[in-house]
């Protein structure tokens, strides 16, 4: 059962989309992340949209464009008036 652990490096970079660099223990030398703690706003207290192909602007749109619903009717029973 040798050999059955991936290498471990003690000092792996990760590189943020942000530009934020860092070093930390991990199996692979190099990580490329999207977001970290310099930039998500749990950390930063700023409130952001990400909007991926224009998501959020469409459903926008589409709930803007969208009539109330009307009122349901409530049916009375046959014995009651």
């Amino acid at each position: 059962m040798k050999d059955i652990h991936p290498k471990y490096y003690p000092e792996a970079k990760i590189k943020c989309s942000c530009g934020k660099t860092f070093t930390v223990g991990a199996t692979k030398p190099e990580i490329d992340v999207e977001i970290c703690s310099a930039c998500h706003p749990f950390y930063t207290g700023e409130k952001k949209i990400i909007d991926i192909a224009g998501r959020v602007e469409r459903f926008k749109t589409r709930k803007a464009k969208a009539k109330p619903a009307a009122p349901k009717k409530i049916r009375r029973k046959k014995n009651q008036k």
